[in-house]
Parts: structure tokens; sequence; C-alpha cells
């Protein structure tokens, strides 16, 4: 695939340096971006093409961004790997994950302090056994701003997947054995939820020597029975948007005062 040279602009998301600040917020959905972005001062879109969307804007005086990375590891890596070639070097993934545990209620956030290799991507950057971890700092910084917002917060391990319906129906798959013997270790592990990015973003991190975390809005049950309608609400995205905030002005707070 040929890449474009022209000003520096990366070839997937469409972004030039100056235009991101080195604190980027990645959501999956393009949808969620704008949703972040109010969260700014003088929030402004700089680029969209395919999955990728990305606004500008300050939080405490700081240059900060978003940028959605569609679906999974493969479009993340990406979108990490363009944001740090013009200048970004923190990241915080932020969506909705899947519950793991029965003591975790939908609508309870999950800051992710290392995640599962349980998809394809990150093989061709590190071997599978090294771990795909978050950055101490932002993992403690996304569970201290989401608990000073009164949220219940569980910092642990996820399970980053590349099958989204090999997770909710599994009996369907001809791996069903395989699948539902891994889904049963994983949660006797202790794994808090399930999604699709994680460990992606931490080895991708890793591997260029920048930051990165992630806090999730968890819904679902482990067993797959159906929410209520006031666990939908209670797990909507919006609610763990100001908890992600916040957390990014306390990696901004931590960094000032070292």
């Amino acid at each position: 695939m040929a890449m474009s040279k022209s000003d520096n602009r990366q070839y997937h998301i469409q972004v030039a340096p100056g235009e991101v600040g080195k604190y980027v917020f990645l959501p999956g959905d393009p949808g969620r971006c704008e949703l972040i972005a109010r969260f700014f001062d003088e929030p402004r879109l700089v680029a969209k093409n395919r999955e990728y969307e990305t606004w500008s804007g300050f939080l405490d005086g700081e240059m900060v961004s978003v940028t959605s990375t569609g679906i999974g590891c493969p479009s993340a890596a990406i979108a990490m790997e363009e944001l740090v070639k013009v200048g970004s070097d923190t990241f915080v993934r932020v969506g909705t994950s899947g519950s793991m545990q029965h003591h975790i209620k939908p609508g309870d956030l999950g800051v992710i302090q290392a995640a599962i290799r349980d998809e394809g991507t990150t093989s061709h950057y590190l071997p599978l056994e090294f771990p795909a971890v978050a950055d101490v700092d932002i993992t403690r910084a996304l569970a201290v701003g989401a608990r000073s917002l009164g949220k219940t917060v569980h910092v642990g391990i996820s399970q980053t997947k590349d099958s989204f319906f090999g997770q909710h129906e599994p009996g369907r798959m001809p791996v069903a054995s395989r699948l539902e013997e891994r889904w049963k270790a994983w949660m006797a592990g202790g794994a808090i939820c399930s999604e699709m990015e994680a460990a992606g973003l931490y080895i991708v991190a890793s591997t260029l020597g920048v930051r990165a975390g992630g806090i999730m809005m968890i819904l679902g049950n482990p067993d797959q029975t159906p929410m209520t309608e006031a666990e939908w609400k209670a797990g909507a995205v919006e609610n763990v948007l100001p908890a992600a905030i916040e957390g990014m002005r306390e990696i901004i707070r931590q960094d000032k005062r070292q």
C-alpha cells in the first residue's frame, strides 16, 4: 500500500503534526468523538477518514485530542502508530465492555491495568509471553478521577478478543468447547471485562515507548442473561465520559507536578 508523504499528513487518520495534542482519548466509535470533544475548551474537528475521526481542543490549558479507532486491534494499532508519528504520547482508551464477574454490575466502570492477548495483532509486535500492561501512572489517575466523581470502579484485567460473536454466541461456533473453556478460565483468573482493543494499544505503546491506559463502561452479565431497562440506562456510554475526562485531568496534573 502506498503511503502519502505530503505535508507529513498520516495516511489513515489524515492528521499532520501540530494538529493534535500529546494527550489523546481513543474511543472506538467515531460517533463518540464529538461527545468527548464537548468537554474540551475550543473544540474543533481536525479530520475524518474511514473509521478515524479526530477532534482537538484544550483541558486545563493543555492541548488534547480524541481519535476514534474503529472496532478491534488492527485499526486501533494503526491509529496509535500514526498519532505517535505526529507527536502524541499519552493515550486513554475509553469505551464499553462486557462484564466477566457476577459481582460487577452494568454501569460500573473498569480501569484496565492489563489485558489478555486473545487476539492476533500483537503477535506481529512482540512474542505472546510479553504482557500487555497499562502505564501505572495512567491507571492510577483514571481510578482516582473516576472515584472522585462517585463512580464504582474495578481495577483489573480485561480479555481483548477478536470476535464479538465468539463471546456472545460461542455455542454456535465450531470451536465452541474451546471458547467456553477459555472464557471460564479468564473468569476464574479474575478478569473483570471483555473488550476488543486494550491489548493491542498496550503492546503498541510498549513497542513505541509511549503511555497508554484504559477506562471502560461495563455492561451485560457473564452468563449472557439480558439486561433490564434500568441496567441499560446505567450502562450508557455517556456515563463513563466524565470519568475519563477527570482521569485525563489527573494525568495532566501529575505531569505538571513532575
